[in-house]
Parts: C-alpha cells; sequence; structure tokens
C-alpha cells in the first residue's frame, strides 16, 4: 500500500504541475510516405530559443510560449522542411501532425544540426541507436544485413563468432543481458549461427543498445539492455519485400485495413514478417568442403503486429512473434528452442497537457532440448508476463518519467548429474518495480538525469533500491563528457556447464531459496547479502567532433559483480549444493570513430576489457575475457541514385580463455542393479587442467560484399547483393572434442547471393 501511495503522490504532483504551463505546441513528425512515424525531427519557433527534437515515437512537445506569431520549421535528414506559421493570442494547446516528404537531394546541413542537436539534449552515455540504415552498410552475409552481426561491431560486445550466437556486453553474460521487442522479454534473441537474429531487419524502427549505466527505467538485469522498437505498418498503400538467397529466405507484406486520410480520425495498418533459413540442406550443395557434419542450423521466424492510431498520435499495438532454432550435429549433439509470444502496447497523449501515457502488457514462453551424445539430455522452459505503465511530463527542455513495471515468470530447469540422478528445479516468482526518472536541461550545456528503482522480488522476498545518474556536460559545440553510474540487481540465473561438447545450452531459473549455500556469508572477507544478484557501474566519456562529418567518442568502465550465484563446479555427490557465491568485475574502454560523407562511411573500434571472477577458491578469467577487441567497418555507395555499394568489414580479437583436459579414465556407470558390470563396457570420463588456464589462438575475419540497386518506376526496386565471408578462409577455433581431440572450426570461406524484391 505505501508504495502504491508513493506512486500516487509522484502522479498527483504531476498533475498540479500541469495546472500552471502556458501555451503548449505538441504532435508528431510523419514519413508522408508511409504514414510511419519518423523519430530525432528538429522542431523549431525560427528566431527563438524554443525547440526541440522528436522522440524515438516521433513525439515532441514545446511548452512555456508566449503569445506571439511564429514560424515553426520541421526538418530531417533526407527530407523537405516544413515551414508552419503559427499565431498564438492566449495560452493554450496546440497538437500539431507534420508529415515530411522525401526530397530530391540531401541537404548536409539538416544532418549536421539534426545530429548536433541530438548530442547536446542527450546524455547518451554508453548507449548506441542502431537504425537499419545503419544495418544496411554491413556486407549481406546471408543475403540480408542482420541485427546480430550489427552488434559484433559495436564496443563493448564481444561475440563468440559465427557460431554459438552468443554476445557477452562488458563483462556480462548473456542472461544479464535484456532484449526488450516493445516492451516485451525476448529470452533467445540471437541464432545458434552467430550471424542471425530473430528479428527482420526491416521490421525494426530503431535500437538503443545500453552496454552500462542505464536508467531506472529498465531492470532486473545486471549487465546490459537492448531496446528494439518495430515500426507499424504502411498506412497509405501495400508494400513489402520478397528477399531470396542462397541459404534463407524472407518475405514481408504491410498495408493499410483503414487507409490514413485528412478527413479520417483513425487509421487501421498490419506488418507481417516471416524469414527462414534451410542452410542445412542448402549447404551440401553450395558449401561440399565444410565437411560431413555440414552447417547444421536451421530457423524460422515469424513477427506480425497490428496498429491502430489517431491523428493527434494516441495509437495502440497488438502484436506476436514465433522464434525456432535447430542445430543437428549429428554425431555429436542435438539442440533446439523456440519462442513465442504476444502482446499489446499503447500510447496515450491528452489534449490540453504536455505529458504522454505508454505502457504494455504480454506474454512470453520459451522451451529449449540439448541432447548431447555424451550424456543425458538437458531441458529448460519459461514463462510469464510483463506489464508497464509509464508516465512522460515534458517541462520545457526538461522531462519527468514515472512508471510502474510488473513481470512474472515461471522457470523450469531438467538435467541428469554425471552419475545419473534426475534433478528437476522448478519456481515461479513476480517483480515488482516503481521508477522515476528526471531529465533536467540547464540551457542546453548541462544535462542531468538522476533517476531511481525500487524493486521488489517476491520469491526471495527481497526489496533492492537502485539508485542511478547520468550527467552530460557540453563544453563546446564539438566536445561533450559525460558520465553514468547506478546499482543494479537480478533474480534470473541461468546455468551452463564446461562439459558440454557444444556450448549452446542453459537452464534459466530464478535464484534457488532453498539452497543452504545462498544465505547471508563471507566471500573472501566482502560480506554477501541475500539472495540476489547485484552488480554496481560507472562509466565515464568524452565525445569530440573534430572536424565536419567526424565524431570520436571515448569511453571508460567499470563493472563491480558484488554477487553472482554459479553452478557450483565443486559438486561430487547428489548431496552436495547446487549453487556456489561469486564475485567479479570488469573493466576496460573503448574508442569509436565514425567518419560519413557524400557516400562515404567509416567505423572503427578498438576495445580494450578485463573480466575477472572469484568463488572464494579460485580467482579465473571466464571464457569470455577478450583483451582486445577490433571491428572495422567501411561502406561505399556510388553512380546514379547511389544505386551501387560496396561494403567490407574486419574483426580481430584476441583468444577466449579455455580449460585444457588433464587426462583420462575409464568409468562403468550401471543401469540398474542386475547390469553385468564385469563383462559391460567402459565410458571414457576425463579430469579438467586449471580452470580457463589456456587461451585459443586469436579471432579474426574479413567480410566484404557489392549491392545492385535497379529502380523498376515509383515503387519498385530490385536489388541483387553478393557477398563473401571470411575471405582469406582463416581457422578459427570453435570448440575442441574433449572424447577425440577434434578442433572444429568456425565458419570458413562462405559465400551468399541474394535477390530482394521491394514494392
Amino acid at each position: 500500500m505505501k508504495k502504491l501511495l508513493f506512486l500516487l503522490g509522484i502522479l498527483a504532483f504531476c498533475c498540479s504541475a500541469m495546472l500552471a504551463q502556458n501555451t503548449i505546441i505538441k504532435g508528431f513528425t510523419y514519413d508522408d510516405a508511409t504514414g510511419e512515424n519518423l523519430p530525432y525531427c528538429t522542431v523549431q519557433l525560427l528566431g527563438t530559443s524554443y525547440g526541440a527534437l522528436s522522440d524515438s515515437k516521433g513525439a515532441f512537445v514545446i511548452n512555456k510560449i508566449p503569445k506571439g506569431t511564429f514560424v515553426v520549421k520541421v526538418s530531417y535528414l533526407g527530407y523537405e522542411d516544413i515551414m508552419d506559421t503559427l499565431v498564438i493570442r492566449r495560452d493554450t494547446s496546440i497538437t500539431k501532425r507534420y508529415s515530411l516528404s522525401p526530397a530530391s537531394t540531401t541537404l548536409e546541413a539538416v544532418q549536421i544540426v539534426g545530429e548536433g542537436q541530438r548530442k547536446e539534449q542527450e546524455t547518451r552515455t554508453s548507449v548506441i541507436s542502431v537504425t537499419p540504415k545503419d544495418m544496411s552498410k554491413m556486407p549481406a552475409i546471408g543475403g540480408q544485413p542482420d541485427f546480430a552481426q550489427y552488434l559484433q561491431v559495436l564496443p563493448g560486445i564481444v561475440s563468440t563468432g559465427d557460431q554459438g550466437g552468443q554476445l557477452y556486453v562488458r563483462g556480462g553474460t548473456p542472461v544479464q543481458n535484456m532484449l526488450l521487442l516493445d516492451g516485451m522479454v525476448v529470452y533467445s534473441p540471437f541464432h545458434s549461427i552467430g550471424i542471425f537474429s530473430v528479428f527482420d531487419m526491416d521490421i525494426m524502427s530503431t535500437a538503443d543498445v545500453y552496454t552500462g549505466g542505464f536508467g531506472a527505467e529498465f531492470g532486473g538485469r545486471v549487465s546490459s539492455v537492448m531496446d528494439i522498437k518495430t515500426r507499424d505498418g504502411n498506412k497509405k498503400r501495400i508494400s513489402g519485400k520478397v528477399d531470396l538467397s542462397n541459404i534463407e529466405s524472407q518475405i514481408l507484406i504491410e498495408g493499410p485495413l483503414v487507409k490514413l486520410k485528412d478527413d479520417r480520425k483513425t487509421s487501421l495498418s498490419f506488418i507481417l514478417s516471416g524469414k527462414g533459413s534451410y542452410l542445412e540442406q542448402s549447404a551440401k550443395f553450395f558449401y561440399p568442403y565444410v565437411g560431413d557434419e555440414g552447417l547444421p542450423y536451421n530457423f524460422l521466424d515469424l513477427y506480425g503486429k497490428l496498429t491502430l492510431a489517431s491523428k493527434n498520435g494516441t495509437k495502440l499495438n497488438i502484436f506476436g512473434f514465433r522464434f525456432d532454432d535447430n542445430v543437428n550435429y549429428k554425431s555429436i549433439a542435438k539442440y533446439n528452442w523456440n519462442n513465442w509470444g504476444i502482446g499489446a502496447n499503447f500510447l496515450i497523449v491528452p489534449g490540453d497537457v504536455p505529458t504522454t501515457i505508454e505502457g504494455s502488457l504480454s506474454y512470453s514462453n520459451y522451451d529449449c532440448l540439448l541432447d548431447d551424445a555424451q550424456y543425458q539430455p538437458k531441458e529448460s522452459s519459461m514463462d510469464g508476463f510483463t506489464f508497464n505503465l509509464g508516465f512522460n511530463y515534458y517541462l520545457g527542455k526538461s522531462l519527468l518519467n514515472v512508471g510502474v513495471d510488473v513481470v512474472g515468470y515461471n522457470t523450469l530447469y531438467k538435467y541428469f548429474s554425471r552419475f545419473g540422478s534426475e534433478t528437476n528445479i522448478e519456481d515461479h516468482t513476480t517483480d515488482l518495480s516503481l521508477f522515476v526518472k528526471y531529465k533536467y536541461n540547464l540551457r542546453n550545456k548541462l544535462l542531468i538525469e538522476p533517476s531511481f528503482r525500487l524493486q521488489y522480488y517476491y520469491s526471495v522476498g527481497e526489496v533492492s533500491p537502485e539508485p542511478r545518474l547520468a550527467i552530460k556536460y557540453n563544453a563546446l559545440k564539438n566536445l561533450r563528457f559525460k558520465l553514468a553510474a547506478g546499482l543494479y540487481s537480478q533474480n534470473l540465473i541461468a546455468v551452463s556447464s564446461d562439459r558440454d561438447v557444444v556450448s549452446l545450452f542453459s537452464g534459466f531459473l530464478s535464484s534457488p531459496v532453498g539452497s543452504s549455500l545462498l544465505s547471508d556469508c563471507m566471500l573472501n572477507g566482502d560480506s554477501i547479502k541475500g539472495r540476489l544478484q547485484k552488480a554496481q557501474h560507472i562509466i565515464v566519456g568524452v565525445e569530440y567532433d573534430p572536424i565536419p562529418n567526424v565524431s570520436i567518442n571515448l569511453e571508460g568502465y567499470y563493472k563491480n559483480f558484488s554477487q553472482l550465484i554459479s553452478a557450483n563446479r565443486y559438486k561430487m555427490y547428489d548431496s552436495d549444493e547446487e549453487f556456489i557465491w561469486e564475485k567479479g568485475r570488469a573493466y576496460g574502454g573503448d574508442i569509436t570513430v565514425k567518419y560519413e560523407d557524400k557516400g562515404f562511411y567509416v567505423w572503427l573500434v578498438y576495445s580494450l576489457g578485463w573480466v575477472k571472477r572469484d568463488d572464494g577458491v579460485i580467482q579465473y578469467n571466464p571464457h569470455f575475457d577478450r583483451r582486445h577487441n577490433i571491428n572495422l567497418l567501411a561502406s561505399y555507395s556510388f553512380g546514379k541514385r547511389k544505386s551501387w555499394q560496396v561494403d567490407a568489414r574486419w574483426n580481430f580479437g584476441t583468444g577466449f580463455p579455455f580449460t585444457q583436459t588433464q587426462a583420462y579414465y575409464p568409468h562403468y556407470n550401471p543401469g540398474n542393479i542386475n547390469d553385468d558390470y564385469i563383462h559391460g563396457n567402459e565410458d571414457v570420463y576425463f579430469f579438467l587442467a586449471e580452470l580457463n588456464g589456456s587461451r585459443l589462438p586469436s579471432y579474426h575475419r574479413l567480410d566484404i560484399g557489392a549491392k545492385k540497386k535497379f529502380f523498376l518506376g515509383e515503387r519498385n526496386t530490385l536489388e541483387l547483393s553478393i557477398s563473401f565471408s571470411n575471405v582469406y578462409n582463416y581457422k578459427n577455433v570453435f570448440y575442441v572434442d574433449r572424447i577425440t581431440n577434434d578442433v572444429i572450426f568456425q565458419l570458413p570461406f562462405l559465400y551468399y547471393f541474394g535477390l530482394t524484391w521491394r514494392f
């Protein structure tokens, strides 16, 4: 009850403050060709200091405007400017809808002004916004660029390579990363073949990737957040694409059920997307040289969305998805998972106040199975709901966010010990949280974003207060300093084993209440309190634009993982505890250089990092501790209407730690008391050497690609693409079979070709 009263008190404060407002101009910016929201447009009252940048949903609010006559200029890179004259004679609220038409020429000045305003008005510490336009500059590996491929070129993100589908963000494991799709948690967003995510690039509007230091609007994870927003379907006409390649196909169709027109108050549109791989079958024909196992990766991803939108910006979305992944190493292991979900989200724009209200309600289910030839099968499942409600209140150039999140989920982890006994761990939990965030903008010189999250974990009966802070100081037009820090907690854990031949499987469960080891204790002199995993982040950075079209971003980070739960690697008997406490830290820095001008695009990232863990017995480097990582991405568009494009990406990473096999021994495991143990066959077991005491060779790979676009009229294009991955066929290590000592490598030199028709 006290928490509810706290929330109501905050809302009452908002409502009372609303009454004190003067004239308000609010509205949305749209793409006139499709009716889709157009984010990050510049909306300026010429000759004054009044203005705003539309947010990721295209919404903007300018308030406290005096009486008078003003000219509103709306601009965005690649679109014609809009000039709108407004006469304000009294305090009122004005709602505007600005639809921008694509321009015949691109104005560099618009780009410089738009990007400069966003850098000045947002803290943007340890966060990168990704758009389909950014991803299109990647070599089209598999026929189409993909979100998973682009993530691997971002600072602070370490990939296990072409196979495995695992991403590690500044010292955090995959389960410590949260991926949200329109407010819904997606439990397995990346396929086992590491060059594909579950998302079609063309359904995405924006994706904000927070590699640390994220604000109080996000919770329940201790490392990173990836917040993906999908776009609405075309509100004016039927459109879509068909994409065919030698390893996968994609289809997308969208359009209006009720068209967007000036004389209608609402519109209803849809978007449907499907993509699937037939790599296991096509590899036998196109890549017969890869070996007897071939490339046993297949997947199928389906997504659909309905959008009901009003002219003032109020909107309701209903969406659903089904993602499937299958891996079949015939002589080693079979692994598959599926994730499906359904949800709705809404945005409400009240008439006369500088406020928007948004929220979502969703349910999703995840199941996975590993059938390992060496051990008994493992299963894991997780399902649950997510509800959130937020209020955004605009105070001039400042912004107040207040909200509540409720997450409930069930977990099941089923496995067999090395002694053959079956273990089932099942749990049900609900997390409740309240958050408040305030962004204060002092004359575009100093941005301060304090925020606070109060998180209650029902299953363990703990409350976690989590203050957070982000600051940016605009020292000069081309020089900015920034900082982000905060406290974070997490209840969800994932368990994997070094003994798995192919380390693709993770068993999900919440913090195990029944374990006697997981109680208040000491770990190497530090106190462990409660049953939650906890971390503290601090990130400092500098943004510098030395010359036009060149930007440099330098960041240093420190993540202290003060409480982590791990599988008990010292377990010898079934009666031993399943889990132990660990602590750790991750620290380092990275530098990003970006150049973009007249068809040229260059993106260079260098990251230096250390990750360490301590379980009270040993200190070690986890298997994703990569010291040096370099990514170079280059793209060039040329020809009439920029119809030609060539792309290249090179990645270098020093070797991952791994545990060597020290010795082998025969072991007979009887199935029951009547087994003939004298004549029965023994299995080969092994002893492991020092945990992660050795390192694999360095990883590096060059990908190149080219595209040619043909314009078949006003709305139809045909694009041909060809690309090559691992051009110089370097043998990067994937894993080593501990029984046979065979070394299995990552993907060899592969070629891809594709055809995309857009209409």
